[in-house]
């Protein structure tokens, strides 16, 4: 199995060299795709889900850091800038990225980078395949909340959200938001898809059924939005925790 590339890049030269100077098939990466812009590197990103972003500070359309902190954490991400100033390096580390290389990139700091990273994802794999489910809080002692969940269990299947659930229960959405995330700890949105990925790992788990199929049973309008999703929660795509079941 290879971990997946995508490089950002708006200089045509370094963009090149990057895509040529690592032996991608060594280190088991696959570069799947590369773009000049912030733009469509966050297009890119959407549709191929890679594991490692390596992408320029300064872009067109967006910068590298907006584009990764729309998918960050998904994403392991190596920053490269031809600037050593210290608000550059000290936003790139507050959004977490694995790596922050200065320009002209020395080959054997890209290489030792990616290594560490390639290492990273193997030692996350392991712990997933540990991982059955994520946990719930499911009985609180608040007969609103409690009722909100109940559901949640049964309508996820359904295009529904917090202001259907908050017409059900005859309150508003203001109070009910505010409540359950005072006392479950999560928002109702994202516990409405901790439940749905829950469900859909039974079904990735116990059945054959392909991943488009997983996510209309699980409420998802679309398999990508669910392959989203489920890679924000699980740091990892359906399919790859399908495989690491197997």
């Amino acid at each position: 199995m290879s971990y997946k590339v995508i490089i950002v890049e708006d200089e045509r030269i370094e963009l090149q060299e990057l895509s040529m100077i690592i032996e991608y098939e060594a280190l088991e990466l696959e570069l799947v795709a590369t773009a000049d812009n912030g733009i469509d590197g966050q297009k890119l990103i959407d549709e191929f889900f890679p594991d490692i972003v390596i992408s320029d500070i300064r872009l067109p359309g967006q910068t590298g850091l907006d584009m990764l902190s729309k998918i960050r954490p998904i994403v392991k991400a190596i920053i490269l800038s031809g600037y050593s100033d210290f608000s550059y390096m000290q936003n790139a580390i507050h959004l977490g990225v694995d790596d922050y290389l200065l320009k002209p990139i020395d080959n054997n700091d890209l290489l030792k980078s990616l290594e560490k990273i390639v290492k990273q994802l193997k030692e996350e794999e392991s712990v997933e395949k540990n991982i059955i489910k994520l946990p719930l809080t499911d009985n609180l002692n608040n007969h609103l909340i409690n009722n909100s969940i109940k559901f949640i269990k049964k309508n996820y299947q359904n295009q529904v959200g917090l202001q259907e659930a908050a017409e059900l229960l005859n309150v508003s959405e203001t109070h009910l938001s505010r409540l359950f995330k005072e006392l479950v700890g999560i928002n109702f949105l994202t516990y409405l898809n901790t439940y749905r990925i829950n469900k859909s790992i039974d079904l990735l788990i116990n059945t054959n059924e392909n991943i488009t199929e997983i996510a209309f049973k699980c409420g998802y309008v679309t398999p990508g939005y669910y392959a989203k999703i489920f890679k924000r929660l699980l740091k990892t795509t359906p399919t790859k925790f399908r495989d690491n079941k197997n």
